[in-house]
């Protein structure tokens, strides 16, 4: 939500730890400003703009992460990946973040059966969300540690040093103790896998 300020705070970041950006992108007349962004991200209330989505895929080769929409169904994150990729971008992985049910006791209802779905029906990576499909930085080692057993190509987590003073989603944020544990786990199911 910082504009260019915030990207240039991430290229100093990653120019000091190493670290690739994965940022979102939610209007391609900003696109210019993510030349030095590693992956782009298409959030989840962008999966379905199509416009945005073949655009993305016939201006850049950068590896483009689409999150699953709140109410779409597998089939609608393939057709979305697929306009992309019909644009002249392959470069494209899929990321459970969970969708919007009646349930309240999590942010979002995670299927993690769509990991295995997924692969049958797509060559392309799939990664999960755990952070904002718990909403609750408490439950994202357990589920960061089931999408690892059920063989996800990758997670994202929520990292802050002071999650009750995050600018937004601090409640869902691990600090980096709990994120060393939650990775400690995650080495010891790859290795066990």
């Amino acid at each position: 939500g910082l504009g260019k300020e915030g990207l240039d705070m991430l290229i100093v970041a990653r120019r000091e730890t190493g670290l690739p950006i994965v940022t979102e992108l939610m209007d391609f007349r900003d696109i210019e400003l993510f030349n030095d962004v590693d992956v782009i991200q298409i959030g989840a209330r962008n999966m379905q703009n199509f416009n945005l989505l073949k655009e993305v895929g016939a201006y850049t080769q950068k590896p483009i992460l689409l999150k699953r929409g709140m109410s779409a169904t597998l089939q609608e994150l393939l057709m979305s990946a697929e306009y992309i990729m019909a644009s002249g971008n392959p470069n494209v992985i899929l990321c459970e973040r969970g969708i919007r049910t009646f349930e309240t006791a999590l942010r979002n209802t995670l299927d993690l059966g769509v990991v295995t779905v997924l692969h049958r029906h797509s060559h392309l990576p799939v990664v999960v969300d755990p952070s904002h499909a718990t909403g609750h930085a408490s439950l994202v080692e357990s589920v960061s540690v089931a999408a690892t057993a059920i063989g996800a190509d990758g997670l994202i987590i929520e990292v802050h040093n002071d999650p009750p003073h995050a600018k937004c989603d601090g409640a869902q944020s691990q600090t980096p103790a709990q994120f060393a544990a939650t990775m400690d786990r995650i080495r010891r199911i790859r290795s066990a896998l």
